[in-house]
């Protein structure tokens, strides 16, 4: 059965690249493009992983983050935050509401992104 992650990013170029790494290395991929879509395929789909990108239309990734952490159902869920917000107190804030791990998006290629998926969710 192959594991499921959902990427919630409103950048369709970035989105786009990341679901084709995804799908070449046979993940099951999951799209959203904005916080509420995020939240409802988190609750939908019950990913295996959540790739999250905290500069979203309407809901922040902050705001899925923290509606995340209050459910029981899906509070469980890994989340990498990937964002190019780089400040120590985004990336603490990033953490303390429940990210696994914090990627800014500058510093990580395609490719170094799909080892760090693979390696929470192996």
């Amino acid at each position: 059965m192959a594991k499921k992650i959902l990427i919630v990013e409103d950048d369709k170029f970035l989105r786009e690249l990341i679901v084709k790494k995804l799908s070449n290395e046979g993940y099951d991929v999951v799209e959203a493009v904005d916080g509420e879509q995020g939240i409802q395929k988190i609750k939908d789909t019950k990913p295996d992983l959540v790739l999250l990108d905290l500069i979203l239309p309407g809901i922040d990734g902050f705001g899925v983050l923290a509606q995340k952490r209050e459910d029981p159902f899906i509070s469980s869920i890994p989340v990498i935050v990937l964002s190019n917000l780089g400040q120590k107190e985004d990336v603490d804030k990033g953490l303390s509401l429940g990210a696994t791990d914090y990627l800014i998006k500058a510093h990580f290629t395609p490719g170094e992104i799909i080892e760090k998926v693979r390696n929470i969710i192996k």
